[in-house]
């Protein structure tokens, strides 16, 4: 017999995602990971961006908070230690090297992003800062038959990332 997650996983199949499940945090997480998690509306999160202030003025995941690696450890007391925390830098041996250290610190759920921004833009993440908003939308930005297709594609994207992570 399946399990319940199986059980849940077909229903969802069938009625198109509209029941969203919440995702189970691991050590390093997709960009995908972080999007649905954000569409299903956990509100209970924290978004770090390790890169210089800079790199994050110029263009974040919307909703992240600036803490350079080099500042991580004086700012880590403003952290929720009950909120899942997820980190992105400008490589992943950056990310996991600043997870690791808030791990020694004592917050349990933390995790980083697999690819940082670039993986976020790649699966359509919303973003912000100056090089974000200087970006004009395209054509199909008000189109809502394009926005529909390439989020079905960006799930299809995600889906695929998870088959090969497994």
């Amino acid at each position: 017999m399946a399990n319940l997650h199986d059980i849940v996983e077909g229903i969802q199949d069938a009625l198109g995602n509209l029941t969203p499940t919440p995702v189970v945090l691991q050590y390093v997480s997709t960009a995908y990971d972080l999007k649905k998690l954000l569409e299903w509306g956990e509100p209970a999160l924290s978004i770090i961006d390790i890169r210089e202030h800079e790199a994050f003025n110029q263009g974040r995941i919307t909703g992240a908070v600036s803490m350079p690696m080099e500042q991580l450890d004086q700012m880590k007391s403003t952290l929720q230690p009950e909120h899942d925390i997820y980190i992105y830098a400008e490589s992943d041996d950056r990310a996991h090297e600043a997870a690791q250290m808030l791990r020694a610190a004592g917050f349990e759920a933390v995790t980083h992003i697999m690819g940082g921004l670039d993986a976020w833009h790649e699966i359509g993440g919303p973003t912000e800062g100056v090089q974000e908003d200087a970006s004009p939308p395209t054509a199909d930005a008000f189109n809502v038959i394009s926005r529909l297709k390439e989020d079905h594609d960006t799930k299809v994207a995600g889906k695929a990332q998870h088959a090969n992570d497994d």
